[in-house]
């Protein structure tokens, strides 16, 4: 394991520039591509560690700020210690923002990242792998299955809203999908009941998806997010076993 450096990064899009935190192994050479998708709380220093994490292993890791329409990361003020049972007003300010983000801009803007990473010299050639935490996880999935040919790996914990029955449901994108997905589950979500596992897990399976899916027992919305209310150490680190094995197997 080697230590990781990172900083800001400007990222075009097609409708602006998107602030986002590259990190990557100090050596300075080629190294796998990650895209990590935020939770709503957005690109912070927890999610920069997590990503620092990441490249510690061995990987350039690209975490943008997905509601750069909204302006620069943090979007929202955050405390050191995010309890949203004690703030509620955080959600609040945060929740037109996250439907704001519909799933054609999320798909433009995946684009523009992944387009981003192909062209970074710190970046080895070939596809990529995608990870994402919370609203992070429909991101990957629509990810995975809109850029197919760019994509090796894709993983999500924690998601919400995986499999609905809305028209734009993310997993109606799974006949797309070449990547092998992983997905860990809160078994405490009321953002992703039983069916929508279950809606999930068929999509992918009748699709021919390599995936495995998993439930973490015990485990809250947000579980691998140390800095909120909802960390579960145990959890989070049954998380990156997971997400390592997956990124070890791709590349």
């Amino acid at each position: 394991m080697t230590s990781a450096h990172g900083r800001t990064v400007d990222v075009p899009t097609e409708d602006g520039v998107a602030d986002a935190y590259l990190t990557h192994p100090a050596d300075g050479a080629p190294h796998p591509g990650v895209l990590l998708y935020q939770d709503a709380f957005g690109v912070r220093p927890h999610l920069k560690a997590m990503a620092d994490r990441l490249a510690e292993s061995g990987y350039c890791v690209l975490v943008p700020n997905v509601f750069y329409r909204h302006g620069r990361a943090p979007v929202v003020e955050l405390p050191d210690f995010i309890d949203t049972t004690a703030r509620p007003d955080i959600l609040e300010r945060l929740g037109p923002i996250m439907r704001s983000l519909t799933p054609d801009l999320a798909v433009r803007d995946a684009g523009a990242y992944l387009r981003a990473l192909a062209e970074n010299p710190l970046v080895a050639d070939g596809p990529v792998a995608v990870t994402g935490y919370c609203m992070g996880a429909r991101l990957a999935l629509l990810t995975a299955g809109s850029h197919p040919e760019r994509v090796a790996a894709a993983a999500g914990f924690h998601g919400g809203r995986l499999a609905t029955e809305s028209p734009e449901s993310p997993h109606l994108v799974a006949d797309r999908i070449t990547a092998e997905l992983y997905f860990g589950h809160a078994d405490e979500d009321p953002s992703l009941p039983p069916e929508q596992m279950r809606r999930l897990e068929e999509a992918l399976t009748a699709a021919g998806v390599r995936h495995r899916c998993e439930v973490y027992p015990g485990a809250r919305h947000g579980f691998t997010q140390a800095d909120t209310s909802a960390y579960d150490e145990a959890a989070t680190e049954r998380h990156w076993a997971a997400l390592l094995d997956l990124l070890k197997r791709t590349f």
